[in-house]
């Protein structure tokens, strides 16, 4: 099973999987449960939404149309095969969709207002202009805010549709860097604007994936083309940039310019290993917060998971402490970052990314298919840090 000019590899997709589902429980309370095909009851919650979604300018997917009718009944067809028969992972809060406009994919997102009073508001200022305009501007983009016809308290949040941020795997070390300092940039920018993420971990963290993959992935199995025909074909990162975004605040704070210091009561998100949260209800100021968590996404996702990513450890060590008050800042974090990023060679960045769990014979065969990538850039002179346009 080729994937472009890369091979598919099982092992890490299981455990992307299984660290996922682990991340989902934590995070959520749930997991993606796979279903049998017929509609979930969060699912037909959206099909009776249909027609009124078609009105305000957005397509789901066949599956939500009022008069589905699975294309594998009464035949042999495996279901699992079919596009109609993917479940969507979390209906009861969100579902992909198309806008009709323009034909672009989307996100749908469910929210109660009273849950989180907030969201929309944070969301929207933070898409609006000038500050969408910034390229330092890592958060999500709102394309609409959508209020249900029959309770004012739920609205959709439209957005462009997303992928987790470390699926397919980085190759080199220059595209772990870029992300390194998207993140990074993204939440000085919030800080910088006086929002506090609270929840800044790994499935809060996704990609802007259209120019990295050949093929239109689906929105539930990425592997797979949009159609469900095959494999869903991809470049690497280095060739096709991507651009980072950070997601969902539920539980975000905007705060006065004059308020340098906010005090909120402790509320846990994703990442359950927040310091000050473990044995304290005492009010904390979110910011440092904030530093942890994204340092914590690096250090799980990049300095257990890979070999080569050893020159962040003095400065995540910084961003881990158990003090809040001893962690930089985000503008010392960027600033520290710049002069890590300046110091690494050529080769260190266009060195391959090694996955810890790599056997002999896995190592030797995704090595000789990286020094042909990496030759072939060379002699191009395609940056060793590969930065997206916009």
């Amino acid at each position: 099973m080729v994937h472009s000019s890369q091979t598919a590899d099982p092992v890490p997709t299981e455990l992307h999987e299984a660290t996922r589902s682990q991340l989902e429980l934590a995070a959520f309370g749930e997991t993606h449960i796979r279903r049998e095909g017929r509609l979930a009851k969060a699912e037909i919650w959206w099909s009776q939404h249909y027609d009124w979604l078609k009105d305000c300018g957005y397509l789901l997917r066949p599956r939500y149309a009022p008069d589905w009718v699975p294309s594998w009944q009464d035949t042999k067809k495996d279901r699992f095969l079919c596009e109609d028969g993917q479940v969507a992972m979390y209906p009861s809060r969100i579902l992909d969709g198309t806008r009709l406009s323009d034909g672009t994919f989307v996100t749908l997102k469910l929210v109660e207002q009273s849950d989180h009073p907030y969201e929309v508001d944070i969301a929207r200022f933070l898409s609006s202009e000038p500050l969408v305009s910034d390229p330092q501007n890592h958060c999500v983009p709102i394309f609409d805010v959508l209020t249900t016809p029959e309770d004012k308290n739920i609205v959709i949040i439209v957005m462009p549709l997303l992928r987790d941020y470390n699926e397919p795997s980085f190759d080199t070390i220059g595209e772990g860097v870029d992300c390194f300092r998207q993140l990074f940039e993204g939440l000085q920018f919030m800080h910088k604007h006086r929002v506090a993420h609270r929840d800044c971990m790994s499935l809060n963290i996704m990609m802007d994936a259209r120019h990295l993959y050949i093929d239109a992935f689906h929105p539930v199995y990425p592997i797979m083309k949009r159609n469900f025909s095959g494999f869903a074909r991809y470049k690497t990162r280095t060739q096709r940039p991507p651009k980072y975004f950070f997601i969902d605040f539920g539980i975000s704070r905007r705060y006065d310019a004059s308020v340098k210091h906010p005090l909120e009561d402790p509320i846990w998100g994703g990442d359950k290993t927040v310091p000050e949260f473990q044995n304290s209800n005492e009010p904390r100021d979110p910011f440092p917060t904030d530093v942890y968590y994204i340092g914590n996404v690096i250090r799980e996702d990049f300095l257990l998971t890979s070999l080569g990513f050893e020159f962040m450890v003095p400065l995540l060590a910084d961003m881990l402490q158990d003090d809040p008050s001893k962690r930089p800042t985000m503008d010392e974090v960027v600033q520290r970052f710049d002069s890590i990023r300046a110091s690494l060679s050529s080769w260190k960045l266009r060195s391959r990314v090694v996955e810890r769990h790599e056997s002999a014979m896995e190592r030797m065969t995704r090595a000789t298919a990286h020094w042909a990538r990496r030759v072939w850039f060379v002699v191009r002179r395609v940056p060793a840090i590969p930065t997206p346009s916009s």
